[in-house]
């Protein structure tokens, strides 16, 4: 799968917000945040509590790359 958290890094950067402070707030796994910084797939909920805690909209954190870009 050709996913991206890239926005989701870069808004965290925009809101002053360090991934601990996000995992915390979302209750991920750290595990769970391993695999994002890798760029692996994650459950629908995880990304739906991440997006309840930063205000804000799947589109927002995350985005389809094809195997060509990346």
């Amino acid at each position: 799968m050709a996913i991206s958290y890239n926005k989701l890094w870069k808004l965290l950067v925009d809101k002053k917000m360090s991934t601990a402070e996000l995992r915390k707030a979302a209750d991920i796994a750290p595990n769970t945040l391993t695999r994002m910084k890798k760029d692996q797939e994650v459950t629908v909920q995880v990304l739906e509590r991440i997006c309840e805690v930063l205000q804000t909209d799947f589109g927002e954190i995350i985005e389809y790359c094809s195997d060509n870009e990346r």
